[in-house]
């Protein structure tokens, strides 16, 4: 997987792009803002969502990556979730130098209790 922005693709309709966007847990617990979104490159679909917290000004904040399996409903500019807020911030971390990529995208899944999609870790992130 690719992150969005580090690609030369793009979002079919502008207003499907939830970057930017208040993402909230199940229980109304603010979890951050979509930062990015994580792409299957060969399928050419978004598979999770970089969600940052923290930090002041993305200064110091921490990423938090949650699979769109896991989103339950998008409007008034917030993204829904159907974790809480504690089982998004006990979510593997992924560190490039320690955790091999598909190690790390096949953990996440397994995390949040979904299965991996096909083609979804077979690039770094």
């Amino acid at each position: 997987m690719v992150k969005l922005s580090d690609s030369d693709q793009m979002v079919t309709d502008p207003a499907e792009d939830i970057r930017g966007r208040k993402v909230i847990d199940r229980d109304g617990s603010d979890l951050g803002k979509v930062d990015d979104l994580l792409i299957d490159a060969s399928e050419r679909k978004v598979r999770m969502l970089r969600v940052e917290h923290g930090g002041i000004f993305g200064i110091g904040a921490t990423a938090s990556f949650i699979p769109v399996d896991a989103v339950k409903d998008i409007r008034d500019d917030v993204v829904h979730v159907s974790q809480s807020r504690e089982h998004v911030g006990k979510a593997p971390r992924y560190d490039p130098d320690l955790v091999d990529a598909n190690d790390a995208y096949a953990e996440l899944y397994k995390h949040y209790g979904y299965t991996p999609h096909r083609n979804s870790y077979l690039h770094p992130m």
